[in-house]
């Protein structure tokens, strides 16, 4: 598919007027939310990333995290859900399995919903850690695993899952492991404060799959995670976190700009208390956004300060997001606190964010090593 400025808007479109419309809903009753992931699927935009060879649109990651922003301000569930894809997307696309030559065009088409399966109970917010074993079996791998948070669980098409290698346990390994595989089944319910439709229940994993599934050559799992799946996934997060607090600063100033005292005939945006907090969330979000632009770019065109930015970019948009989304609760008063507002679904997908591996404090404690020179791990 060739990305045209009206294609991409047409599409992102799309899909956000079927979010909008179904967000309150998937919230109140934490149910996924499939007609956004229909529209997604028809839309094109599961393709955002991957190259033209593949049908994707060939987008970078610029126009990702613009997407994925206008996304998320419609729903934070559909967001996260679309950013678990593209991460997955640009895993597989980093080092096809052998055994799936046609994946990362059927995950460009629509057709390949996928997610990625990093988190476990045993490692917790170190995702680059797995606890989780493969054992060589012949031409198969024997793949022993219990998953944490695992967006889209029971409905993705393909999990991109890690695990000790292999080869080598002191290594990791990555797999693309199809859903319907015999021995892969959901752990448990998933409920959470926020980010309520986007089903990140645990998985079981007990398989045995072709080694062949494998992502990359054996123990090249730690090096993808690092120089792909991080850069991707804190944009997008963070773009996630940008877009949740767009909506909640759009709301608050069509609430207090429209909302009045009746008795001094005046708006709520006529007391200076309420313009100063409303001015702070705009500048914050206004920063917030330039500096998540310049990592985006970054990225696109690396340079010899690019792994600053995608260490600083989560951490600094997840606490972002934090403040302006409880300032916007505030500013609002009882209008966001009874839900008569969308501004309280915000504050609480919000808060997802910065307890999301990598956590914002994982990120920070990252950055102060890089700026002192001291090793990561």
């Amino acid at each position: 598919m060739i990305m045209t400025h009206s294609t991409l808007q047409e599409a992102v479109g799309q899909v956000t007027a079927v979010a909008s419309a179904h967000a309150q809903q998937v919230d109140s009753e934490g149910t996924y939310p499939v007609d956004s992931v229909a529209a997604l699927r028809s839309s094109g935009l599961l393709g955002l990333v991957i190259g033209e060879e593949a049908g994707g649109m060939g987008a970078g990651p610029v126009e990702f995290t613009e997407v994925l922003g206008a996304i998320a301000a419609a729903c934070g569930s559909t967001a996260m859900i679309y950013l678990m894809h593209v991460a997955a997307a640009v895993t597989v696309a980093s080092a096809p399995p052998a055994a799936m030559p046609d994946l990362l065009a059927r995950m460009a088409s629509g057709e390949v919903l996928g997610t990625l399966a990093f988190s476990e109970k045993g490692s917790r917010s170190h995702f680059w850690a797995p606890v989780s074993e493969s054992v060589a079996d012949g031409d198969d791998v024997l793949f022993s695993a219990y998953k944490s948070w695992v967006t889209s669980a029971g409905y993705a098409d393909v999990y991109v899952m890690s695990s000790k290698s292999a080869v080598d346990p002191e290594t990791v390994d990555l797999y693309a492991i199809p859903a319907g595989t015999v021995g892969l089944d959901i752990a448990g319910p998933w409920s959470g404060l926020g980010l309520r439709g986007n089903a990140s229940s645990p998985m079981s994993v007990e398989v045995t799959i072709p080694a062949s599934y494998r992502i990359g050559e054996p123990g090249s799992g730690f090096g993808t995670m690092m120089a792909t799946v991080l850069p991707w996934f804190n944009l997008g997060n963070s773009a996630v976190s940008l877009g949740l607090s767009t909506a909640a600063v759009d709301a608050a100033v069509a609430h207090v700009t429209g909302a009045r005292l009746e008795h001094l005939d005046q708006a709520l945006s006529a007391l200076p208390t309420i313009r100063a907090q409303i001015a702070k969330m705009s500048i914050t979000l206004a920063a917030q956004t330039s500096y998540l632009a310049q990592a985006a770019a970054k990225v696109a065109t690396p340079a010899g300060d690019t792994a600053l930015f995608v260490l600083g970019v989560k951490a600094s948009a997840n606490d972002a997001a934090l403040i302006i989304t409880e300032s916007a609760m505030r500013v609002c008063g009882g209008a966001a606190f009874s839900k008569h507002l969308p501004i309280e679904r915000a504050f609480r997908d919000a808060r997802a964010g910065s307890v999301m591996a990598p956590t914002a404090d994982v990120l920070y404690d990252f950055y102060g090593k890089a700026l002192t020179g001291l090793p990561l791990f």
